[in-house]
């Protein structure tokens, strides 16, 4: 009896990203498979919710099976669909952040936490977004990638697909500008 291994298991990325792009579905299902878990550890981070960022990843493939045909790179798939997530993940975001109220959310306060710590935060979570939202879209990106994926400068690079010179660069404007424009909540 011999054992049938399917060939895609041990392909490369960019020999599954040319066969999703000519349409094999099977590749692109290995290609999920594979980067998967990482995208949903990152938008869960992102997030804040493991429910979320199923729901994102899937919108993430969905998205990318559409778009394989913008794919500059099958060898830089994985960066492809890493950024996918991030900008799925920001829009979440910014949907939820234009919906929530405090009012609608009232958590039991502990004797540690009082109501008014509560609504400091928020405050500050929300001047903070704002902040982001002002960076130019790669600050705001390598800035996400660093502090909330945890990405190294190299991974952040491959991501992007930017130099890592590069990557630094915008790490240190971003983090200055965040810096002044936090400086009222120090």
């Amino acid at each position: 009896m011999t054992d049938d291994v399917d060939p895609l298991l041990e392909a490369a990325d960019a020999t599954l990203a040319s066969r999703a792009m000519d349409g094999d579905v099977q590749a692109f299902e290995r290609l999920a498979r594979r980067h998967g878990p990482l995208m949903r550890v990152y938008a869960a981070k992102l997030m804040g919710s493991e429910s979320e960022s199923d729901d994102v990843v899937q919108d993430a493939f969905l998205t990318g099976w559409r778009k394989l045909g913008d794919l500059d790179s099958p060898a830089h798939v994985r960066s492809w669909l890493m950024r996918i997530v991030s900008n799925k993940a920001i829009d979440r975001l910014r949907v939820r952040r234009d919906h929530d109220d405090i009012d609608d959310w009232d958590p039991p306060a502990s004797a540690v936490r009082s109501p008014e710590r509560i609504v400091e935060t928020r405050l500050q979570l929300d001047a903070m977004w704002s902040a982001l939202d002002r960076l130019p879209g790669d600050q705001r990106r390598c800035w996400l990638l660093r502090e909330t994926g945890d990405y190294s400068y190299q991974e952040i690079a491959d991501a992007l697909d930017l130099p890592v010179s590069t990557v630094r660069g915008l790490l240190v404007r971003a983090r200055r500008t965040l810096l002044q424009e936090m400086e009222a909540w120090r």
